[in-house]
């Protein structure tokens, strides 16, 4: 009979982990959470000290009944969920769910599954540490506060179902912040001018950009510029001024931390965050390896550490001497720094569990999704324990009359890291460099210009990739709750995905202005980064948990009574139309649903019929002078169509209007308090308040 019983937290673990121990231990898990505050009130007490009440979890009482029959017959328990304070919370839980208070109960945790590791926890137990727990705590009750307390608000306002959120909230708003701002951007025009000059030897010309003149750099703004430049330029000798080589060094990467492989899997394997997430949990929990049986290939993965252990450290020197030579390995200990105080630091970076295990040796043992996720972890944590590589460079200065035109290039010296790693985002080397061989004596020979005219374009729409980077830059969120955030605002349709850009929805669009009109802190990014900051406190044991409830909860609480009394003065009655129900003959009213308004039957439910709904905006189509109206898109993106649609195709993103552009004649958009020229070869701005 085991003796001992170890309780992991997911299912996937039991096998690996018990085949590590053998005979003497009983590996069980707890699926998760056991209990949790009740879903149908707040879950705690402001009169008694904000004192939690915890219930078992509805349709855990089988699993918990298994676990307690299994502790009666063990001597000592182990208690090994998660290396974080989720997992340590969940032990918490265990101990008062089990009646553990009475027994041998040790808290173990590892940052692999792997033999040896597994086995040394068992050789280093501690006990439940409050100050994690404390810190889960905390969190959950901020939480339940905003979700609980203005959910209700969003119900009588807009429609059942939606959710605020302590971080999704923020979240939104930066993306409809980031929206609004690509909205109203203007283009600005500009050009570049470019020269062709024939150089002695060189197969191909050389391409110099312009730069400005012998006084500093300028910036052609208009044709006109570029023309006056073009004639002085006329005729010109063009000439070498200096020549500069030298070398520079591309640092290797840091490992990964979970925001760092969420960005990297996303650009370079276009998997979603979430795909991410679930990969990288099987290869953390093991996967069945032809020859090793069921292993851990992957470190933890929830982590905003980029430290490596002593003992991954001098594996990966001895990998790296003996396959690549002495001269790729790092000579400083590559870690990285701490950011400003927004890394918890409580685990290591995100490695291979064993070095050795080379992902094409296991490539027939892995699923297409995992092999390539491993290999990418794999290879960023190779490349970041070895040498920089190192760049031989060229850049000169070439000069016509008093004008300056620059050109440059680099070629690999020493690849370094990129003999097996090369990011996203590195540009393909080039394979030719024409200035290798100039000197300031080499003659050059005008051959061509190449002009091109440009606009200013707005910042890019969030991706996923780009959207935790920023929520990571700004302090918003820790390592677990990226993914969820995301899901959240996907699943209630306040954001929309199409290719890999996110965008807003009407539906986000109305919760969010609820949000910022009523609830400006929950909202404000500067607020909640400090709140994270003060669980990571918690965490240390220099910030006492209630503290942080205590001065949170009545600022949120005279929020909500303040908007409840604006908004109940606000009656929101569905709005009748002039459209005509075909079934019943009533007028149909404007409903709001998951993908924003569409339009109803006030019969219901004798009358169930319901239609789009198309919201004339006043201006007629400019291509067959029909009504122009705000449509959706298949991901529930606004857009501006023609209600002739399929006999009319004419759409745009931007709302038009019945103003003409002076300059040709195509009409006009919004864009912020200006007009602009539809036609993209035009780009005419004015004003609206002239």
């Amino acid at each position: 009979m085991a003796k001992n019983l170890v309780i992991v937290e997911s299912p996937a673990k039991v096998h690996t982990i018990k085949k590590f121990l053998g005979s003497n231990y009983e590996v069980m898990a707890s699926q998760g959470h056991v209990r949790d505050m009740p879903k149908s009130q707040l879950g705690f007490d402001p009169e008694n000290d904000f004192e939690p009440k915890y219930i078992t979890i509805r349709g855990k009482g089988e699993l918990l009944a298994a676990l307690r029959k299994e502790v009666k017959k063990a001597d000592k328990i182990y208690l090994a969920t998660d290396p974080d304070r989720e997992g340590e919370a969940i032990s918490w839980h265990l101990t008062h769910a089990l009646n553990l208070q009475d027994k041998k109960v040790y808290r173990i945790t590892f940052n692999e599954i792997t033999k040896t590791a597994v086995k040394n926890s068992l050789k280093n137990p501690r006990e439940i540490d409050m100050d994690l727990v404390d810190a889960q705590q905390a969190r959950r009750m901020l939480d339940r506060m905003v979700g609980y307390k203005i959910s209700p608000l969003l119900w009588a306002k807009v429609k059942r179902g939606l959710s605020a959120g302590r971080v999704q909230s923020v979240a939104l708003r930066i993306i409809c912040d980031r929206e609004k701002e690509i909205e109203q951007f203007i283009p600005q025009e500009y050009y570049t001018l470019d020269v062709l000059l024939d150089a002695k030897d060189a197969k191909k010309p050389i391409v110099a950009k312009y730069y400005g003149d012998t006084s500093g750099k300028k910036d052609i703004s208009d044709k006109e510029s570029l023309d006056n430049i073009m004639s002085d330029l006329k005729g010109a000798d063009f000439n070498i001024a200096s020549i500069k080589r030298g070398t520079r060094e591309k640092k290797a990467p840091l490992p990964f931390t979970t925001s760092t492989m969420q960005q990297e899997a996303s650009k370079a394997l276009n998997f979603s965050i979430q795909k991410t997430m679930s990969v990288a949990q099987q290869l953390y929990e093991g996967v069945s390896v032809k020859g090793h049986g069921t292993i851990g290939l992957i470190t933890y993965l929830r982590t905003d550490s980029t430290r490596v252990s002593d003992e991954a450290r001098a594996a990966a020197e001895q990998f790296i001497t003996g396959n690549y030579g002495q001269e790729y390995l790092s000579a400083p200990v590559n870690t990285g720094k701490k950011n400003n105080g927004k890394v918890q630091d409580a685990h290591e970076a995100i490695r291979p569990a064993n070095i050795e295990m080379i992902p094409s040796e296991i490539k027939e043992s892995l699923t297409r999704d995992q092999f390539r996720l491993y290999q990418l972890v794999w290879k960023r944590f190779v490349a970041s324990q070895m040498a920089n590589a190192v760049y031989d460079t060229v850049s000169l200065n070439v000069q016509a009359k008093n004008h300056v035109f620059t050109a440059s290039d680099s070629s690999i010296k020493f690849d370094g890291f990129m003999m097996i790693y090369v990011s996203a985002d590195d540009e393909a080397e080039s394979k030719t460099h024409p200035l290798s061989k100039l000197t300031e004596d080499t003659k050059l020979g005008f051959n061509s210009f190449e002009e091109k005219q440009h606009f200013t374009q707005p910042a890019p729409h969030f991706t996923e990739a780009s959207l935790v980077k920023t929520l990571e830059e700004l302090g918003i969120g820790r390592p677990s709750t990226y993914s969820p955030t995301i899901t959240t605002l996907l699943k209630r349709h306040y954001i929309t995905k199409e290719a890999k850009n996110l965008f807003v929805t009407e539906l986000g669009e109305v919760v969010n202005s609820i949000m910022e009109a009523s609830f400006p802190i929950i909202v404000d990014d500067k607020f909640t980064a400090n709140l994270e900051l003060l669980l990571d406190g918690v965490e240390e044991g220099t910030v006492e948990w209630k503290s942080v409830v205590r001065n949170f909860y009545p600022d949120l609480e005279k929020a909500v009574e303040v908007a409840e009394e604006e908004l109940a003065k606000v009656e929101i009655h569905d709005e009748v139309t002039d459209v005509i129900c075909e079934e019943c003959g009533r007028n149909m009213v404007i409903k709001f649903g998951p993908h924003g308004k569409f339009l109803a039957c006030p019969g219901f439910p004798e009358c169930r019929n319901t239609k789009p709904f198309l919201e004339k905006i006043g201006v007629p189509c400019p291509k067959c002078g029909g009504d122009v109206v705000i449509r959706k898109s298949q991901k529930g993106r606004k857009f501006f169509g023609c209600a002739n649609h399929p006999e009319c195709d004419f759409i745009s993103w931007s709302k038009p209007t019945t103003e003409k552009c002076p300059k040709c004649g195509t009409y006009m958009v919004e864009k912020g308090n200006k007009l602009v020229c539809a036609n993209d070869d035009c780009r005419f701005v004015e004003n609206q308040n002239k």
